[in-house]
């Protein structure tokens, strides 16, 4: 029965969870000055790979391309057509357009243009921290699914 509980999935995806966040917590707090090192969509990218690691949206290439193309998303409508409500709507609305379009949906994603323009964030954020906390997920992601729990993971 003990046994039983510690393969439990959601004990599992759990502890999974923790150990990855905590693996780009630990790497932001010790190596970079870029205050938003850590981004808050990357906890939802998180649920996916660990809990619903079947779904197509916890797809690598889709989180990766996810996370771009909705951050480039924000920095570009903020650029040419400033901060609004109504520009973060739309900064939003392309991104999903993209991602629908080249099937790279990933939802967590949809929350990067509104962090990017409400914060002013410059087109480097798309390299660090997202790009790269992006690669750790998704290095965690192939490791934890396909090597440890030997799950059908795409490899990209």
């Amino acid at each position: 029965m003990i046994k039983k509980f510690f393969l439990y999935p959601p004990i599992i995806a759990a502890i999974s969870a923790t150990i990855c966040i905590s693996i780009i917590a630990f790497i932001s707090e010790n190596t970079s000055n870029y205050i938003l090192w850590i981004i808050p969509t990357f906890g939802a990218s998180v649920v996916l790979i660990t809990a619903l690691p079947s779904s197509p949206l916890a797809r690598p290439r889709n989180i990766l391309f996810g996370h771009l193309i909705s951050a480039g998303s924000g920095v570009a409508i903020g650029a040419i057509f400033g901060v609004s409500f109504f520009t973060i709507g739309v900064a939003v609305g392309v991104a999903i357009l993209i991602m629908m379009m080249t099937d790279k949906l990933h939802p967590p994603a949809g929350g990067n243009p509104i962090l990017v323009m409400s914060l002013g964030l410059p087109l480097e954020f798309n390299v660090l921290p997202l790009a790269a906390g992006v690669i750790i997920i998704l290095v965690y992601a192939i490791i934890f699914n396909k090597i440890i729990m030997k799950r059908d993971y795409p490899w990209f």
